[in-house]
Order: structure tokens, then sequence, then C-alpha cells
């Protein structure tokens, strides 16, 4: 008798339109021993509207690193485990990426099928132009760690998208319209579903637009991605303006220190950043108004 050999799927499951199953989807699910989700009752209603009857087990964050060693060795053993998350491509800011990881260090073997996943629509959706895009899970709950997320991104030439709460969407947007004033941004909600909306426009704008929703009978509700435009010319430009200033003082203090103007532009070229000629230009009329 031939010996069945045991594997990981990870299923990607609809953002909300059941339209979006694939057949290869629906086909591993209904051919897998077992099915683990994040929620037993979610996957159990996507499982009832295919005609699907499957053993269920729970795979949420608490269970998965309890859990995942184990499954592994269910795997090696010859089972053939399927994992759904609540929507979307599982292990995208969900703990199939740690059951993943268990599954590749027991050297079990993972199948990966390609499907739905909120960030990447909503990077499409968002309008941006941007060829590139960050993807940051959920964005950081308390305003000093949003802070500090967006000032380490604020360079970066990529859209920033990030995962976001209807409870938390307007502090997160007057976090954005405080550090990055110039982005565009665009608020996908509620992706693939009947009320979707992608909302869009300057950072202060969209904050103004959702806090009044807020403050509306049912507030704001739905799954939320925030995508974040890259820097904007006005943006670079201003920023360029600001070190461009920033390398002038630096070079007014080297010069009162008696530096060669060789040195000071070496100097200027290491700690601000500029250009070898911008910093010999700086460096030239540093010293000429040197007393």
């Amino acid at each position: 008798m031939e010996t069945r050999t045991g594997k990981l799927i990870i299923v990607p499951t609809p953002l909300g339109n059941l339209g979006d199953m694939t057949d290869r989807a629906r086909a591993a699910l209904a051919e897998a021993d077992v099915v683990c989700a994040e929620d037993t009752r979610v996957t159990g209603r996507l499982l009832a509207a295919f005609g699907i009857e499957k053993r269920l087990e729970r795979l949420d964050e608490a269970l998965v690193g309890v859990r995942a060693t184990a499954i592994a060795e269910r795997v090696l053993a010859g089972q053939v485990v399927a994992y759904c998350s609540d929507a979307g491509m599982p292990g995208v800011s969900d703990p199939g990426l740690r059951l993943v990881a268990a599954a590749r260090e027991a050297d079990a073997p993972v199948e990966v099928l390609p499907g739905p996943t909120a960030a990447a629509t909503a990077y499409v959706a968002s309008g941006t132009v941007n060829p590139r895009f960050y993807f940051g899970g959920f964005f950081p709950r308390k305003a000093a760690e949003q802070r500090a997320c967006l000032e380490a991104l604020r360079g970066l030439d990529a859209a920033l998208v990030f995962y976001e709460s209807p409870n938390r969407l307007v502090s997160a947007l007057e976090t954005v319209a405080g550090i990055l004033p110039l982005r565009t941004v665009a608020v996908c909600r509620e992706l693939t579903k009947l009320h979707e909306e992608v909302l869009r426009g300057p950072a202060a704008e969209v904050r103004d637009a959702f806090a009044a929703r807020a403050a509306e009978p049912g507030g704001i509700r739905g799954e939320i991605v925030l995508v974040i435009d890259g820097p904007s010319e006005p943006e670079i430009a201003a920023g360029a303006e600001a070190a461009a200033a920033t390398a002038a003082d630096r070079a007014a203090d080297l010069a009162s220190e008696g530096l060669r103007t060789k040195d000071i532009a070496k100097r200027l070229c290491a700690e601000c950043g500029v250009s070898r000629n911008e910093a010999y230009d700086l460096a030239m009329a540093a010293a000429k108004a040197r007393p």
C-alpha cells in the first residue's frame, strides 16, 4: 500500500467576496485531514458556504506557539494539515507565519497557495504611482511608537502600507499628518466587500473626514488598510533645503574652529550627507564669512 505523504498547506481565503476563492483552495480544504484556523467560527462558515465538511482545530496567536511544533510532527507522520486565517493570505500579520517557520524548522513539507492579500490589494487600489511598497503589518498602537516608526521610514522611497483598527484610525491619521504633513494617504476600507471604500487625499484632510465620521452614530467600521504615499516632490525639496541649512551652520562652526576648507568639506560630506561639490561650496562660503 502506498504511504500518503503529509504536508502543511497554507490556504488563502477571500477578503470578503466568496467569488475570490480559488479552485485550488477549495480542493485543498476538501482533501485535508484537518483544517487549522485562526478562528474556527469564521472558517466554519466558509467551509459551509462551499459544502465542505471537515474537522476544525483552533490555532490562533495564543495557541500557535504551543502547538506549531506538534502540528509539524503530525505532518511528518503523514497528516495533511490545511491552515486558514480569518481572511486573505495566512502568514501576513497573523499566526500562520510562526506555523510555517515551525514546519520549515522540522523539515516538514509546506505548500503555499497563492491568493488574496489585503496589503497588495490596498497598495494597488490606493492610487499611488510609487513602484515600491513597504508593508509594516499593524500600525503601532502608542503615539510615541507611531512617531518613531514614521520617522524611521520617512526617507524610504516607497509607499508605506499598514493594517489598522477602525477604533484607532483617527489617532493614526493624526500622527501621519503631524510627522508627514505633505504626504497623500489612502484609507482602504472593506476591500472586496459590499461597502468597499478608498478615500484618498492629503493626510490632514483624510484625518478630518474620518474624525467627523467617528463622531457620527455607528462610527467607523470594517477592516482597514492605511497606505501612505512615498515622499512627494515638495517634501523632498523641503528636506533638501533643511539639510543644506544644517550643513551651512555646521560649515560655519567648523570654520570658526580654524579647519581648512578641504577638511570642512570632507566633514560636511560625512556628517551631513551633502555632495562633494555642495560641501566644497559651503566650506568656501563659510571660510569667506569667517572674521
